[in-house]
C-alpha cells in the first residue's frame, strides 16, 4: 500500500484524537502481571497495537478488541518465551522483559524490533536490572534473564530512559521491599502506566517527578481504566494546522501535555485557543516565522517524537531555524526524502539546518520510519502536485485512521495499492 497526497488545500474542521501509543503498549505487556482481568479504553486502532495483542494470545491471555475498548484476562497459564517473529515486529515489546520477571521470575526474549532510529541500546534495562539482583545472559539475537528475588533498594537512572523506567515499574513489584527509582523518566505515558497499576492494586507513587516509590506488592485487582489520549498524534495534526496554514480543532486532545509543542507554534506565529483539558484549536497565520534552536529533550522538554513533523513545518516559515536531535542518533531519515520534495535541509551530526522554501513539489518518497513517514505526510499536503508516499506500514504503527481524519478535514488523500 501507499499514500497518494495532492497538496496546496487549506484544511477546516475538527479531528478527534486516538489513545495514547506510547502508554496503551506498555499498559498491555503490564496486564499479564496481575493474573486479573483488565479492561482498557480509549486504546489506538493501529498495529503496534494489533502485534501486542498478538504477543499476548500467544502467551495464553485471552483477549479481545472492541471499538476502542481491549479486555484481557491473564488468569491463566502463560508462556514464558516469546518467539522472534514476534517480537521482531515492534520495539515496545522489550517491555515484556520487565513483565515476564514479574509474572515468572524469568524471561527469554528475541531482540525487538520497530523503527531503525540508530543503536537505541537497552543496556540501561539490563544493567539496572543486574543491580536490582535479576541474572543476565546474552546471546545473539536473544536476552536470558532469571530472578530468583530482586532486592529493594534505591535505584538511580544513568539517563531517565522510558523504556528502562518501566522495565524496573513492572520488576519492581516483586521485590523482597520498597524500590525508590531516581532520575526516572518523566513522560506522561509513565504516569499512565503508574496510574494503571494503582488502578490494578499497585502501591506506587511519584511517575511524573524525580523520584517513583513502588512497596512491594500484595494482591492485585480485576480493573477498569482509561488510556490517556495521544500527545504525539495532537502535535502532529497541530503541525499540520500550521504548515497548511489551517484552522483545526482537535478534540480527546491531552493539553497539559502539549506545552512544548503550543510554545513552538505560538512562536512561529501560530495561534492556539484551548476551550477545556481536552480541546485545543490551532490557527495558523499564512506566513511562519523560523525559529531560532529547537532541541528535543527528555520530557518535559520537546518531544523527539515531535522533531521530524516540526521540521517539515519549519519548511514553510520565511527564514531558517536549527534543529538539535539529543535523543536518538539516527533520527533524520526523513531529510533525504524531504529534500526530493525541494526541501532546504542540511544535516551535520545531530543538527540541521531548515531553510524555509517557496513551495514543495510533489515526488515519490519513502517513509522510513513512523514519524518520518508523518512529516512526509505534513510536506505532501503544504506540496505543489501529487506525493506518493511508500511503506506506510511504519504510519500505521502509530496513527490510527490518519486518511480518513485527513479526508474529514478536507485533504486530498487516499490509499492505494
Amino acid at each position: 500500500m501507499k499514500y497518494l497526497i495532492k497538496g496546496g488545500q487549506r484544511l477546516f474542521g475538527t479531528v478527534r484524537i486516538s489513545g495514547s501509543k506510547n502508554a496503551i503498549l506498555p499498559i498491555l505487556a503490564a496486564a499479564i502481571v496481575t493474573k486479573k482481568k483488565s479492561i482498557i479504553h480509549n486504546c489506538p486502532d493501529i498495529s503496534d497495537v494489533h502485534c501486542t495483542i498478538e504477543i499476548l494470545r500467544y502467551l495464553g491471555c485471552d483477549v479481545t478488541f472492541s471499538g476502542s475498548t481491549v479486555t484481557v484476562d491473564s488468569s491463566g497459564d502463560i508462556e514464558k518465551a516469546v518467539p522472534a517473529s514476534l517480537m521482531t515486529k515492534l520495539r515496545s515489546s522489550i517491555i515484556f522483559l520487565g513483565a515476564f520477571i514479574n509474572r515468572s521470575k524469568s524471561a527469554l526474549l528475541s531482540y525487538p524490533g520497530g523503527c531503525e532510529l540508530g543503536a537505541r541500546p537497552i543496556d540501561i534495562h539490563l544493567s539496572m536490572l543486574k543491580e536490582m539482583g535479576v541474572k543476565v545472559s546474552e546471546t545473539e539475537g536473544s536476552i536470558t534473564c532469571i530472578a530468583s528475588e530482586l532486592k529493594s533498594g534505591v535505584y538511580t537512572l544513568p539517563f531517565p530512559s522510558v523504556g528502562a523506567t518501566e522495565n524496573i515499574m513492572l520488576a519492581s513489584l516483586i521485590a523482597d521491599g520498597p524500590v525508590i527509582i531516581k532520575n526516572p523518566a518523566k513522560e506522561p505515558e509513565i504516569v499512565d502506566l503508574q496510574n494503571f497499576l494503582r488502578a490494578c492494586g499497585a502501591h506506587i507513587s511519584g511517575a511524573g517527578t524525580d523520584t517513583i516509590k513502588i512497596e512491594k506488592m500484595g494482591e492485585y485487582t480485576d480493573c477498569e481504566y482509561t488510556v490517556s489520549s495521544d500527545r504525539i498524534e495532537s502535535a502532529t495534526y497541530m503541525a499540520i494546522a500550521a504548515a497548511t496554514g489551517s484552522t483545526i480543532k482537535l478534540e480527546n486532545a491531552p493539553c497539559k501535555d502539549l506545552d512544548s509543542m503550543i510554545t513552538v507554534l505560538n512562536a512561529m506565529g501560530v495561534y492556539t485557543i484551548s476551550d477545556s483539558k481536552e480541546n485545543v484549536t490551532v490557527i495558523s497565520p499564512k506566513n511562519l516565522k523560523p525559529l531560532g534552536i529547537v532541541a528535543t529533550m527528555p520530557y518535559p522538554g520537546f518531544p523527539t517524537d515531535a522533531q521530524a513533523i516540526l521540521m517539515s513545518t519549519l519548511l514553510k516559515a520565511k527564514g531558517s531555524s536549527m534543529v538539535v536531535e539529543n535523543i536518538f542518533e539516527n533520527r533524520y531519515n526523513h531529510i533525504p526524502e524531504l529534500i526530493k520534495m525541494g526541501a532546504s535541509i542540511v544535516a551535520d551530526g545531530n543538527t540541521a539546518r531548515v531553510h524555509g522554501v517557496e513551495e514543495l513539489s510533489g515526488a515519490k518518497v519513502l517513509a522510513k520510519d513512523l514519524r518520518a513517514g508523518a512529516a512526509l505526510i505534513i510536506a505532501a499536503l503544504c506540496a505543489d502536485g501529487e506525493t506518493e508516499i511508500s511503506d506506510i506500514y511504519h504510519i500505521s504503527r502509530g496513527y490510527e485512521n490518519i486518511v480518513g481524519k485527513l479526508q474529514a478535514l478536507g485533504a486530498n488523500i487516499k490509499a492505494v495499492k
